[in-house]
């Protein structure tokens, strides 16, 4: 007892020292440090990564010591983040070939993401999982972004013209970059007249004067191979003076009058520039602190400002003067602006006014006429006619305005021109209405005058078709709604000797008839069973094709008898129009349409029942298993066991489903069967609901666990001739599952 213990203390001992000599030996993953890049010319280790689209290749040296890794090892190049924290280290490379090199290059790519100057670099492995030693730190940049920066005020896009901004009463500005994506990702470098500033975000508020420029603060090395040196922006300060125009002596004028507009600030030496409605009337003017508005200038009604600059002072711009016409009024014509003067005949003038107290002087050709003064003028000689109204009461009493004029000329023709009222295409339209849409009086020298309105009651009418009167059809309309109305139309007008024809139009109508195929099924079942399309439709005499799927079958019967699905069109062509009937799809049948509410097998309790319903169908039949019909509804009620077939209809086709109907079992799973032979319990029998059932899973053990048998789907059958039991009683063990969960277990003693 005593050696057995001296020899199990020397190999404990043995041990510990074998270990302790590995830990002394345990490997060291060293601190990866920049490496030459075979790939460029020349000596390139680098102190600091500047990579970019064009070029982002780097390599760095590692080197580990003994004891050798494990042959499954893989050796893993990791990057912190920017301030050298590995808590989310990126992974740059990895590399499971060099597991007996104790030195080796990685070549890594740097992440789009990465700018700053203190990233680390280390080295993990997996087998055995040690963490190396960091590096030192380095500055990282990847410059995806190496064009000019263009800022602006708030980054709106609108740089200032001259790239100068004002900053007035100790506001500020604030300046952005607004050509880069994702500027809140970056570090800026902010200048003032060349002076560094500290804020380092995409935006800078601006309170002093000076020139700003920004770039991307791409480190203190790779900054200048980025070219990122933005516009300048001069900020200029200066303070608001409250500029405003005096009261003038009066803002409404009269035709003929003026009135000076006076700033409150004058002599001071600023620039000036006067506005009419926010738009410029003087270019930038020094001291002009007066401005003249003349009624004599058309237009000088509006709203005036004056706006100032000088040094040291606001771009600032005052409250609006509205300067009114006092002598402004509406002068309406009543009548058309060409009117035809028929041979004996005359036409009435007609002007009003909006304004009271006023006189009417009619003129014609330019030349007043004698005692045409009131607000209506009848005349029977042609001309160019127009009215002056003058103001004869109120402040400006020498104000007038002259009317639109009226052109009245002899015609020595008229024009007709007719047109649909409606949108109109041929053979589609099934109805129409023709109209008169322009009445053109022809003048001597071939000019003409649309005397429309004038003229358009005045005429009488008659419609034609191919050159025939229509009876009845005697207004400036005419409406067609039959296919016998097809034809070409044109229309007479008739005023004292004038008699014009109009253009013609062309009307093909479709015939007003609904077109309709049916046939003697939806679904197609074989080849063996055609179903008949047809319509009510009388074809005898007609021009028709019939169509499958858009192409042309060239058949000429009047139904057609098809077994392919698809989209059938019948087609007639009546009076020279196609008419379509409706799309009639048949489509191939679908078993899964027909669908049961109950499984295959149905187990109900002895003197009960259940009702087993079909959908889908157009029809259904029900039979037992003497084929006697049971039902020919979509439900049957079950009370008997047995065999059931179903056939449903999808219109013409047939589809057959069976169903079992047993009687749920009122006796217990068996605990004892007698293997003697004489066919009295010599098998272990389960209730209906568990045996015959795919979904059930009968498992049987012995008494020492191990399974002996195992069945989906029970036949009853259990044990099977073969089976040997070598005791005269044996107890075995067994469990009736489903998919979800154990319904039964106990024993089953076996008595031999």
């Amino acid at each position: 007892m005593k050696l057995r213990l001296i020899l199990n203390r020397s190999i404990l001992a043995v041990l510990f020292f074998l270990l302790g000599i590995t830990s002394l030996v345990s490997q060291t993953l060293n601190k990866p440090t920049p490496a030459d890049n075979p790939n460029q010319p020349g000596f390139s280790i680098w102190s600091a990564a500047c990579a970019s689209e064009n070029f982002n290749e780097y390599f760095v040296d590692f080197t580990w010591n003994t004891p050798l890794v494990n042959n499954n090892n893989t050796f893993i190049l990791e990057l912190s983040d920017a301030n050298g924290s590995f808590d989310s280290p990126i992974e740059l490379a990895t590399d499971n070939t060099k597991n007996t090199t104790f030195s080796f290059n990685f070549s890594f790519d740097l992440p789009t993401t990465t700018r700053g100057e203190g990233y680390r670099m280390r080295v993990r492995s997996t087998g055995p999982a040690l963490t190396g030693i960091q590096s030192d730190p380095f500055p990282m940049y990847y410059i995806d972004f190496n064009s000019p920066l263009l800022i602006s005020p708030n980054g709106s896009g609108n740089i200032p013209s001259g790239g100068t901004l004002e900053i007035c009463d100790g506001n500020t500005i604030t300046l952005a970059a607004h050509n880069i994506p994702n500027a809140n990702t970056y570090q800026y470098n902010w200048y003032r007249s060349g002076t560094l500033l500290t804020e380092k975000g995409p935006s800078l508020t601006v309170s002093q004067a000076g020139m700003y420029h920004v770039e991307l603060d791409y480190g203190s090395i790779c900054s200048g191979s980025a070219n990122t040196l933005s516009n300048d922006i001069t900020v200029t300060v200066g303070t608001s003076l409250g500029i405003a125009i005096n009261t003038p002596s009066k803002t409404a004028l009269c035709a003929g009058e003026t009135v000076d507009l006076v700033t409150n600030i004058t002599g001071q030496g600023l620039t000036y520039t006067w506005l009419k409605d926010g738009v410029a009337l003087t270019t930038p003017t020094v001291d002009l602190d007066t401005y003249t508005v003349d009624t004599s200038v058309a237009g000088f009604e509006g709203n005036y400002q004056v706006e100032i600059v000088g040094i040291g002072t606001c771009l600032e711009r005052s409250a609006g003067i509205p300067i009114t016409n006092a002598g402004d009024f509406i002068v309406t014509r009543n009548n058309e602006a060409a009117l035809v003067l028929l041979p004996g005949g005359s036409n009435t003038l007609s002007v009003t006014s909006s304004a009271s107290g006023v006189t009417y002087q009619w003129f014609r050709n330019g030349t007043a006429l004698p005692g045409a003064t009131t607000n209506t003028l009848n005349t029977n000689q042609i001309g160019t006619y127009y009215a002056q109204i003058t103001l004869s009461e109120g402040a400006c009493t020498t104000t007038f305005k002259n009317s639109e004029a009226t052109e009245i000329a002899s015609p020595s023709s008229f024009q007709i021109t007719i047109n649909y009222l409606t949108p109109y295409t041929a053979c589609s339209n099934t109805n129409i209405a023709l109209g008169v849409t322009t009445i053109n009086a022809v003048l001597a020298n071939g000019s003409t005058i649309n005397a429309t309105a004038d003229l358009l009651p005045s005429f009488a009418y008659q419609w034609r078709k191919d050159g025939i009167a229509v009876t009845g059809a005697t207004s400036q309309n005419i409406s067609l709604t039959e296919i016998v109305d097809n034809g070409n139309y044109t229309l007479e007008g008739t005023l004292n000797s004038f008699n014009p024809i109009s253009n013609a139009l062309p009307v093909q109508l479709l015939i007003n008839e609904i077109l309709t195929i049916s046939s003697t099924s939806l679904t197609t079942c074989n080849t063996s069973d055609p179903i008949t399309i047809s319509t009510t439709t009388n074809l005898t005499g007609e021009t028709f094709d019939w169509f499958y799927n858009g192409t042309n079958l060239n058949a000429t019967t009047t139904q057609l008898n098809i077994t392919a699905p698809g989209t059938y069109r019948l087609l007639i062509s009546k009076n020279g129009c196609p008419l379509n009937s409706n799309d009639l799809v048949i489509s191939e049948l679908d078993p899964s349409l027909i669908t049961l509410d109950s499984p295959p097998t149905v187990i109900f309790p002895e003197g009960g029942s259940r009702t087993v319903t079909a959908n889908g169908g157009t029809a259904y039949r029900w039979y037992n298993s003497n084929n006697e019909l049971v039902s020919s509804t979509s439900s049957i009620n079950l009370q008997e066991e047995g065999a059931y077939l179903l056939i449903a209809n999808i219109d013409a086709c047939e589809i057959t489903r069976q169903i079992t109907a047993s009687l749920l079992d009122t006796f217990k799973v068996p605990n004892v069967i007698t293997v003697n032979g004489d066919g009295v319990n010599d098998l272990w029998i389960l209730p209906n609901t568990y045996s015959r059932n795919p979904e059930i899973n009968i498992t049987i053990y012995n008494d020492k666990g191990v399974e002996v048998f195992n069945q989906f789907d029970y036949q009853n059958n259990w044990p099977q001739s073969s089976t040997a039991f070598p005791k005269q009683n044996m107890v075995f063990f067994y469990k009736i599952r489903n998919a979800r969960e154990v319904l039964k277990q106990g024993t089953i003693t076996v008595i031999r």
